[in-house]
């Protein structure tokens, strides 16, 4: 079996073509594709992430650091079977997800044979 770590959360077993979590070794999603497709997903609301607005002073208006939702969405991919977070993004409404990685999974073949 050849396993290649791409990240610090996947790997790619290049026998079966298949993203796989580094942590439970749980196949994600087929590796000529994107991971993402294979996680699960949850957009957490931004204040639930950077807390409740904090009030300066006592009749002030109180701040928050947490992004506007009207302008950013977190979304969170974790692994199917353990739960582990795989990655996260920070997207503008409306703006489809990221496919952060795509590999030439021959070429990865390729150079983990031996004697090539």
């Amino acid at each position: 079996m050849t396993v290649t770590r791409i990240t610090e959360t996947v790997e790619i077993d290049l026998d079966k073509e298949m993203w796989r979590c580094c942590r439970c070794h749980a196949e994600i999603y087929s590796a000529r594709d994107s991971y993402l497709k294979g996680c699960l997903v949850y957009e957490r609301p931004a204040d639930e992430i950077y807390g409740p607005p904090i009030p300066l002073k006592q009749g002030s208006e109180a701040i928050s650091y947490a992004p506007d939702p009207d302008f950013m969405r977190v979304v969170e991919f974790y692994c199917p079977s353990c739960g582990t977070t795989i990655t996260v993004q920070y997207l503008p409404p409306g703006h489809p997800i990221v496919m952060e990685i795509q590999l030439d999974i021959d070429k990865l073949k390729e150079k983990a044979t031996p004697g090539k």
